[in-house]
C-alpha cells in the first residue's frame, strides 16, 4: 500500500521539491543562488506534468498543488529578484508578484474558464535572461526587470491564449527536455546566451501582440 502511495504521489512529490531549495533565498548571501533556482524549479515544473501525464496519475489535487507550488517559487523568486535590485524594482516585482498570485488563485476553480495569458514560468524565464545577460553584453539588468515584470503583469492576466510561446510548443517528453537543456545551457555557455533569449522573448512578444489583435478582432466580429 506504500509502494502504491508514492507511486500515486510521484508528481506531487516531484512539485513540492521543487519549492523547497528556495530556502536557500533566506541565506544572507541567498540571492547568489537565483539563476541556479530559477533553473532547478523550471525543470522540476515540468518534470512532474511529464510524470503525471507518463504514469497515468493525474489529478485535480496534483493540478491544484502544481498551480501553489508554482505561485509560491515564482512570487519568491521574483520578490528575491526585486529586492536586491531594490527601489522600483521592488516595487515591479511586487505587481507582478501579485498577478502572479491571481493567475493561480483563478486556475483552483474547475469551472472557471482557463488557459488564458502567459505562464508564469515564461515570467521565471525572461528574468533568467535579464540576469544572464549581464555578462555578455556587460549591461546592467536592473535596466530592463521593471519592463519584464510590468508586461508580465499584463500577458499573466489577458484572456487570449498565447500559443506561439516556444514552451508551449514541446509536447513531448524530449521536446520538453530539450527547452530545459538549452536554458541550461544559455547559463553555462555565454556565448550563445543572446541568441536564446532572443528567440524566447521574440515569440513571446509576437504571441503577446500577434495574438491579441486576432482577440481583439474575434470580440468585434462577436458584438
Amino acid at each position: 500500500m506504500q509502494k502504491n502511495f508514492l507511486y500515486r504521489n510521484l508528481a506531487n512529490l516531484t512539485s513540492i521539491l521543487g519549492v523547497l531549495p528556495l530556502v536557500l533565498l533566506f541565506f544572507d548571501d541567498g540571492y547568489r543562488y537565483v539563476i541556479p533556482l530559477i533553473l532547478f524549479n523550471n525543470v522540476m515544473d515540468d518534470l512532474d506534468g511529464v510524470l503525471a501525464a507518463k504514469l497515468d496519475i493525474r489529478s485535480r489535487f496534483g493540478a491544484d498543488l502544481d498551480n501553489v507550488c508554482d505561485a509560491v517559487a515564482h512570487v519568491a523568486l521574483a520578490l528575491a529578484v526585486g529586492a536586491h535590485f531594490g527601489g522600483m524594482i521592488l516595487i515591479a516585482s511586487a505587481i507582478a508578484a501579485g498577478s502572479v498570485i491571481l493567475r493561480a488563485t483563478s486556475r483552483l476553480n474547475p469551472e472557471a474558464a482557463s488557459g488564458g495569458g502567459s505562464p508564469t514560468n515564461e515570467l521565471m524565464r525572461h528574468l533568467l535572461f535579464a540576469l544572464l545577460l549581464e555578462q555578455p553584453l556587460g549591461f546592467e539588468p536592473g535596466s530592463v526587470l521593471i519592463p519584464v515584470f510590468l508586461l508580465h503583469t499584463v500577458s499573466l492576466q489577458v484572456p487570449y491564449r498565447m500559443p506561439a510561446l516556444i514552451r508551449s510548443w514541446a509536447r513531448s517528453a524530449t521536446a520538453v527536455g530539450a527547452v530545459n537543456a538549452v536554458l541550461i545551457a544559455a547559463w553555462l555557455i555565454p556565448s550563445i546566451t543572446l541568441f536564446i533569449a532572443a528567440a524566447f522573448i521574440l515569440t513571446y512578444l509576437y504571441s503577446f501582440v500577434v495574438d491579441g489583435v486576432r482577440w481583439l478582432r474575434g470580440r468585434e466580429i462577436e458584438t
